[in-house]
């Protein structure tokens, strides 16, 4: 019997004898599957239990008197437990945000499942959902027919051909697959393959640059062992290139939000820091939304590519007929500076 099973049954046994006065000894140690002296023993722990304080009214009350005289058991002062307990924003916000990573890498089944138990987990969360709902993860991928292809492929375990966009060679690319798994890393989401094209190897592309995906009726064949996974998000950071920012006082919070280093305070408020960035995509986001409460002072190439990205929406805007100082979307910004691999 380990102390983990211990804790776990002290945890049921509580409510269990609040709602059943005088209950004799042998009949609950026979419920919780445990010999009359184990569960002695479990009450002689219990007895030592309660809140933080341990005075005498913080403790939980057993008559150890009753327990040992006539082998029945009445337990008081554990009102609290019998309370519903509430997720703190601390524990409901990784629960949100790890279903929205789901959500972001699902088929159409899966997507709906995924929908109900954030509807759920939102209600019983309570206020502390509305903490968790001020932050956003956003997984760059391809779109709903493409994510759906893939899952049922990787469940019956047959090949697939890709339409790909390769980065690295600026062009359209046609390549059979055996898929494996679909991923999340740095903020985009990947298939796991097996190329037998390219030359023949494991390979990650990222969704967003699968123009299509068909399902070939053909099984699986068995591939190496996949390489081990690239370095965990510190890692990465650790050999992230820095870009210098001027943030003004409506923008202090990216130095609260954000790894940061050499922070530097100036007049009215006003911050110097250097930011480890991975994804320029994340960096440019962030400078479209916060305009002039951020400025890029090195390298020149992120303010300039910002001022591309800036120019090109307005004149998406202009051939719209569209008035771009309408309502601005979006909040502050995406979950943290992340970045995904080239293929």
């Amino acid at each position: 019997m380990t102390a983990v099973d211990q804790v776990a049954r002290l945890l049921a046994l509580t409510p269990y004898l609040q709602a059943r006065p005088n209950a004799p000894l042998p009949e609950v140690a026979a419920h919780f599957g445990v010999s009359p002296a184990q569960l002695r023993a479990d009450l002689g722990v219990l007895y030592m239990c309660g809140l933080p304080g341990l005075l005498p009214g913080d403790l939980i009350e057993i008559d150890m008197e009753a327990v040992d005289g006539r082998g029945v058991i009445n337990l008081s002062n554990a009102d609290y437990l019998a309370r519903p307990m509430r997720f703190t924003p601390a524990e409901v916000a990784p629960l949100i945000i790890g279903l929205d990573l789901v959500r972001g890498l699902a088929g159409p089944g899966v997507v709906e499942a995924v929908d109900s138990a954030l509807a759920k987990l939102r209600v019983v969360a309570g206020e502390s959902a509305a903490g968790a709902e001020r932050l956003s993860v956003a997984v760059e991928g391809a779109d709903s027919p493409v994510r759906a292809t893939l899952a049922a492929a990787i469940a019956a375990g047959r090949r697939v051909e890709l339409t790909y966009d390769a980065d690295s060679r600026a062009e359209r690319t046609t390549r059979e697959v055996d898929p494996a798994e679909l991923s999340t890393r740095d903020g985009y989401a990947y298939l796991e393959a097996w190329s037998l094209t390219d030359p023949p190897g494991w390979r990650s592309f990222r969704l967003d640059r699968i123009v299509a995906a068909r399902e070939l009726g053909v099984p699986v064949e068995d591939h190496p062992d996949r390489p081990l996974a690239t370095p965990d998000w510190a890692g990465a950071l650790a050999g992230a290139r820095r870009v210098r920012l001027r943030l003004s006082p409506q923008a202090r919070w990216v130095a609260e939000y954000y790894t940061t280093e050499d922070v530097v305070e100036g007049p009215d408020g006003v911050l110097e820091v250097s930011l480890p960035v991975l994804d320029p995509a994340w960096l440019r986001r962030l400078l479209l939304q916060r305009g002039a409460e951020v400025t890029v002072l090195d390298p020149p190439a992120a303010a300039a590519d910002a001022a591309r990205a800036a120019a090109e929406a307005l004149a998406a805007y202009a051939a719209l007929g569209a008035d771009p100082a309408g309502p601005a979307a979006g909040g502050d910004g995406p979950a943290g500076p992340v970045d995904g691999a080239d293929d």
